[in-house]
């Protein structure tokens, strides 16, 4: 069965191109323009916005938080630590209630380094990230934690990583300063650079988690492709903007994480109707929580340094670091964040369509996700519908009016 959706504005990814007929057929977009075939069902989106579905890419997902990001017109998460490799994830990529997932596995951390120091010794963390094919052996039974205090080590690791199923690598690069934990052991930069060196010997992605300018500019010197976060310790300069601006690196801003970790809670975003009525009692309580492990962090300064990489070119694409549905790491939701983040984007002084370009096309593009992310023909059918006009109005990404992944309608 063909859909054409007419009298939408579309958005395609890159710029918005006007009022256009998009047709979908066999999970792919058809056509963009032209004549509608007459057999087609036909869905009016008169005054709404056809969107390429939205990537978040940074969490750490579950199905359920799949199946929750996917309400949220979220067709794609990118997991940065968790289990949803490549051998374990071919059920998710056939169920299109759930949003589709890539994984780094799990990064290469120093022994007792992040992310130990966030969740409680008590706590098991089990139940909220376990799915996936019972023979997968990141899924099984005690994980293969990737701790590493050498260069032989890291390099080693990576191989593993590679025929696990991992789709980037991942490096943390945190002593703990921004967690409340300074002092916390972390990867040294022999270390690092021989890791990232490997990860790109594979054709793998480096991507790097790094929440200080000094820890950003270990990441950058050893080479990574990304970096998971933006730093947050301290206002940005015109140095550390060129050295990441030069080295062609991409930055996940998660700036609804930076506020997070600075004591601000989601709750006006949970207040909002249009969330509230998507969120379960646990995630409408986690989103009302925060972090709250660096209060003496400044918002302005994050947005300012958002800004600042903008102008100099580099490539800041939307993530939030959303994970699992507890308060200590609250603030925070699947889906729901994402347009937080959009928000944040425009305050720091994107233009609308710049923010939607780091959540679809852009994003896609830097992760080699050449399926999806735009309105072309031979792409696959991940949209969303929005009543009124987000590239004029950010906030009106969350007046959703359907969602499509590879084609299906998402039931309302």
């Amino acid at each position: 069965m063909k859909t054409a959706i007419v009298n939408a504005r579309v958005f395609d990814g890159e710029r918005p191109i006007g009022p256009a007929a998009v047709l979908v057929g066999e999970g792919r977009i058809l056509a963009v323009g032209g004549d509608m075939p007459s057999d087609a069902e036909v869905v009016d989106a008169t005054g709404a916005t056809l969107l390429p579905g939205l990537i978040d890419a940074h969490v750490h997902t579950s199905e359920d938080s799949l199946a929750l990001a996917l309400t949220f017109g979220v067709t794609t998460e990118l997991e940065m630590q968790g289990a949803h490799t490549r051998h374990g994830r071919a059920h998710i990529e056939e169920d299109d209630t759930l949003a589709d997932v890539r994984s780094a596995g799990f990064g290469l951390t120093a022994p007792g380094g992040h992310p130990s120091e966030l969740v409680p010794e008590d706590f098991d963390i089990r139940p909220f990230i376990g799915s996936g094919a019972p023979d997968d052996r990141w899924q099984a039974g005690p994980r293969p934690e990737p701790h590493v205090t050498t260069p032989e080590e890291a390099v080693a690791w990576i191989p593993r990583l590679v025929a696990s199923g991992s789709d980037y690598i991942k490096f943390m690069v945190d002593d703990g300063t921004v967690e409340g934990h300074p002092g916390l052991p972390m990867l040294d930069q022999a270390t690092l650079d021989a890791g990232v060196a490997e990860a790109h010997r594979h054709g793998m992605l480096a991507i790097a988690h790094a929440l200080t300018v000094d820890a950003t500019r270990m990441a950058i010197e050893a080479g990574v492709d990304g970096l998971a976060h933006l730093f947050m310790d301290r206002p940005h300069t015109p140095e550390i903007i060129r050295v990441i601006a030069d080295s062609g690196a991409f930055v996940v801003a998660c700036v609804c994480l930076n506020a997070s970790l600075m004591g601000m809670t989601g709750e006006a975003l949970a207040d909002d109707p249009r969330v509230s009525s998507r969120l379960d009692g646990r995630w409408d309580k986690t989103l009302r929580g925060s972090f709250n492990r660096y209060p003496q962090g400044r918002l302005d300064d994050v947005l300012a340094s958002v800004a600042a990489l903008h102008e100099a070119g580099v490539d800041v694409l939307v993530g939030t670091d959303t994970s699992i549905p507890v308060p200590f790491l609250g603030g925070l939701a699947h889906g729901a964040s994402v347009h937080h983040e959009l928000g944040y984007l425009v305050r720091a002084g994107l233009a609308p369509s710049a923010a939607l370009h780091a959540a679809t096309a852009a994003t896609a593009r830097r992760f080699g996700l050449d399926d999806r992310g735009r309105i072309a023909p031979g792409l696959r059918a991940d949209l969303l519908l929005v009543d009124g006009d987000p590239t004029t109005a950010i906030g009106d990404t969350l007046n959703i009016r359907a969602v499509w992944r590879r084609g299906a309608r998402l039931a309302a």
